[in-house]
């Protein structure tokens, strides 16, 4: 391994009404060199809370959907590589010293994904479709941005090679079934507006058999049925997701 001069790191994070995570992400970034959080004028604690913590920069934008809004906090970026992480999330400490050692070897890689734990009700999702679930969080600020055709699980498009780091990101992501379901509706109407742009026309396939194959997937073939009931919820409401997109999008074109 062949080391260079020590590498500055931003961390970035995007946020609305994130005051029960706000604290404990902060605080679990504090070892980046910048922090800036990018918030959609939350009304919780969000700001007051983000407020407190002296190495942060705080930015409100009006959200229009996550593809712009993450391209934006990259823009803010002081240094090259971003640590891009959602208030949900947590990085290990095992994670930190793999992401300070990567990034301070010298290497031609531009990117790196992350594996993802996915916790849901304070328990361990082992399947579900989440045992190989990883996401690039780690890459280099000039060789990056987010597809802008991509609202709602945007995708990082990058110039360059990517690699893949050993220890897993936690993912604290929904503490009940009301806030899972919620959300999985928001995206749901998200992406119909993704598919309205694509001129997808919706019919009976769109509306029945897609979201019966999304459940059947997720529980039969990814083994969801191993996660017990937390499994059946988490393939459902992802289902249902799919059904709201395309109902969503049926409404879209006739007000077109």
């Amino acid at each position: 391994m062949i080391l260079q001069d020590k590498q500055l790191t931003t961390a970035l994070l995007i946020t609305y009404n994130e005051e029960k995570n706000i604290k404990a992400v902060l605080e679990n970034l504090a070892f980046a060199d910048e922090i800036i959080v990018v918030d959609s004028f939350s009304t919780d604690k969000t700001i007051e809370i983000a407020s407190a913590f002296t190495n942060v920069k705080i930015v409100q934008r009006i959200f229009d959907d996550f593809a712009a809004q993450r391209n934006f906090a990259i823009g803010l970026a002081t240094h090259s590589w971003i640590i891009f992480i959602d208030a949900d999330e947590r990085i290990t400490p095992e994670l930190q010293n793999e992401i300070i050692a990567t990034i301070n070897q010298k290497n031609t890689l531009s990117a790196y994904y992350i594996y993802r734990d996915f916790i849901f009700e304070d328990k361990r999702l082992h399947f579900s479709g989440w045992q190989t679930d990883k996401i690039i969080r780690l890459f280099k600020k000039e060789h990056a941005s987010y597809n802008i055709e991509k609202i709602v699980h945007e995708k990082l498009v990058v110039k360059g090679r990517t690699g893949k780091l050993k220890h897993k990101l936690i993912h604290y992501s929904y503490a009940n079934y009301t806030e899972y379901k919620q959300k999985m509706i928001f995206y749901g109407k998200l992406k119909a507006k993704e598919e309205l742009l694509k001129n997808t026309n919706p019919n009976a396939f769109h509306y029945y058999i897609r979201p019966v194959y999304q459940f059947s997937n997720q529980y039969l073939l990814r083994l969801g049925f191993l996660d017990g009931k937390k499994g059946i919820v988490i393939c459902y409401l992802n289902a249902l997701s799919v059904a709201v997109r395309f109902q969503e999008l049926k409404k879209l074109r006739s007000k077109n």
